[in-house]
């Protein structure tokens, strides 16, 4: 009798991006028969080093964030070949308003990878990891690896060029830009977000490496443009589906009434027909998205609706500025109502806008690979970089003029045409197609 198939997916919960992905990844493949067990790799580390780096984070990219560009800059970015295909798509323009090419590290590009054929030094964070990865997988082998966090990726290519990790070691990026924490020759393949990105990652590690859709729920899906306005997200939901979030908790779905998960819903204080506009600010809840916010309420044309993830004094603070939510249970149902996201971040919240079929504006991006990422999806056609927030109503004016939104939304749909990230664990027809050196 065959053995059943077993993956092992490493995330981090630094943040929600990684974790989400890593649990859809598992979702899939769970429903295809393969047993999939999903492992965070900071609890893979000794004496809770893994809780006292999130911590740590967190405070910096709440306090000093000045501290983690310098951090990005040093560790993840020194120099090396960029990642970029031209100047950002700036306010609907290219390369205007003096928006730099370069990347945070200096590379030229969004991002920056290792010269080709280069192994990143092994760092003490990393030995510690794959340590704790060797134990792990001694005590469950698995059939396969993947790795959805840069420092999940470094250890598991370390065992493995050492011979120490028998199952093949697969890399799912999910990030827009690929600095080098994420390459590590080590590693048997990678999975990336565009075809731009599987060139140069191939180009830097010798590996394989493809393209595939961007991994979101289901629920996230709309139609495209050219379907019915009243199913279009942006469109205004219909009065009587409408609900919100409970003062301390956010919106979940027992908030919202006779609608299943999905279903378009507007939070307290917006009517039907306004133009509701997330500003996202992550589940950290970082960035400087208060001004956003306030320029957005004072044009009077637009309704902001923060994201404060779990940030309780965000939320505070924009008490009387803007609607601000906490964690959200019912995503797909606030993106079916809105009209456009404005991100800091290039996370996992602008994949499921563009599943949803909304329109991605960043401005201001948070340091490091928040910036590299909003810069790659400008330069790709994938969002609208606006400078500062004083220029956020006149680009989102700008949507609503010629069709303009619908192009921006099918220009990104256009992602979801690559093959699902579950057809290259042969759970679907193999239309992978690695991309050619």
């Amino acid at each position: 009798m065959p053995t059943r198939r077993t993956v092992l997916i490493l995330s981090a919960s630094m943040g929600a991006g990684h974790d989400a992905v890593a649990a859809e990844l598992a979702r899939r493949l769970s429903a295809g028969g393969v047993d999939a067990e999903v492992a965070d790799v900071l609890e893979l580390l000794p004496l809770r080093l893994g809780a006292g780096l999130r911590r740590w984070y967190g405070w910096m990219m709440r306090s000093a964030p000045w501290m983690y560009a310098l951090i990005y800059r040093v560790f993840f970015t020194p120099g090396g070949t960029p990642v970029g295909n031209g100047t950002p798509d700036v306010d609907g323009r290219v390369g205007v308003d003096g928006e730099p090419a370069r990347a945070e590290g200096g590379g030229g590009g969004p991002g920056a990878v290792p010269a080709p054929g280069r192994t990143p030094p092994v760092s003490p964070l990393t030995l510690l990891a794959a340590a704790g990865l060797r134990r792990l997988v001694r005590r469950r082998p698995p059939s396969e690896v993947v790795s959805t966090f840069h420092l999940a990726a470094q250890a598991a290519g370390h065992l493995r060029r050492r011979g120490l990790l028998r199952a093949p070691s697969t890399v799912l990026l999910t990030d827009f830009a690929a600095h080098r924490l994420w390459l590590h020759p080590g590693n048997d393949r990678y999975l990336c977000p565009d075809q731009a990105t599987a060139r140069a990652v191939r180009a830097a590690t010798g590996r394989p490496a493809s393209c595939h859709a961007p991994v979101v729920r289901p629920e996230f899906r709309r139609p495209g443009p050219g379907a019915d306005p009243g199913s279009t997200p942006g469109s205004g939901p219909d009065p009587g589906s409408t609900s919100g979030s409970g003062p301390d908790n956010g919106p979940s779905p027992g908030s919202v009434p006779d609608t299943g998960p999905g279903t378009a819903w507007l939070p307290p204080g917006v009517r039907a027909g306004e133009r509701l506009v997330l500003v996202s600010a992550g589940s950290w809840g970082v960035g400087k998205v208060e001004e956003t916010a306030g320029v957005l309420a004072g044009s009077g044309r637009y309704v902001p609706v923060v994201l404060c993830g779990r940030n309780r004094e965000l939320r505070r603070r924009l008490a009387g500025t803007a609607i601000a939510l906490g964690w959200c249970d019912d995503m797909p149902g606030l993106m079916a109502a809105a009209y456009a996201l404005v991100d800091n971040a290039a996370g996992l919240t602008c994949r499921e806008a563009m599943a949803a079929g909304v329109p991605v504006l960043s401005c201001r991006p948070i340091p490091g690979h928040g910036r590299d990422g909003v810069l790659a999806m400008a330069r790709a056609g994938l969002s609208v970089y606006v400078p500062g927030p004083g220029e956020l109503p006149a680009a989102l004016d700008r949507l609503g003029r010629d069709g303009e939104r619908d192009r921006r939304a099918a220009r990104a749909a256009a992602l979801f045409a690559a093959p699902p990230v579950e057809s290259f664990f042969g759970l679907a027809d193999p239309l992978a197609r690695f991309i050619p050196g």
